[in-house]
């Protein structure tokens, strides 16, 4: 069981409720117990279980879950599943105190942490480029006021210059009739 596949780890994180979470029965299969054991843990001990660790889904995101996947896999679920936080998957590991949830445990923690720097890294590119938009926008603005200045300029200019066609014939200074 060691070292897991991280891609296998990652496609078995959720986001609910703006958690990322696993579910009671990803987790029972990864660490080789009945998902019932791993709900015993958390009755036999609610005091290591605080609510951002564990919760269960409501209908709703129950509903949404099969919809999102095969009917199978909730087939025999006859009450709504529990998740679990990274820090709860980790409260986990310190009761069931077994060498597959000791090195499952290290696995997902190590995949968490991935996807927390993915997020991180990710959220700076949407700022980048959310500077870079912002960034064209005046640009274009300030193309768009230096253009109309050159218009303004070449009018300007073009008065001007009719303006002394008319006085070339005119010439200045003093001039004796003959």
């Amino acid at each position: 069981m060691q070292n897991l596949p991280n891609q296998l780890i990652e496609n078995q994180i959720y986001e609910i409720r703006g958690f990322k979470v696993m579910l009671d029965s990803d987790l029972a299969l990864l660490y080789e117990v009945e998902t019932k054991r791993i709900n015993e843990a958390v009755k036999n001990n609610p005091e290591k279980f605080p609510e951002d660790f564990y919760f269960e889904l409501n209908e709703k995101e129950f509903e949404f879950l099969r919809s999102k996947f095969s009917t199978t896999k909730f087939s025999k679920t006859r009450t709504n599943p529990k998740v679990f936080t990274e820090q709860g998957v980790y409260m986990l590991a310190t009761i069931l105190k077994s060498k597959v949830a000791t090195e499952v445990t290290i696995n997902i923690m190590r995949t968490f942490t991935k996807l927390r720097e993915f997020a991180i890294t990710y959220k700076d590119i949407i700022i980048e480029l959310k500077n870079l938009k912002e960034d064209l926008r005046l640009t274009r603005e300030q193309t768009y006021q230096n253009t109309e200045h050159i218009k303004t300029a070449f009018n300007i200019l073009s008065e001007i210059l009719e303006d002394t066609k008319e006085t070339e014939e005119k010439v200045m200074g003093f001039r004796i009739n003959k």
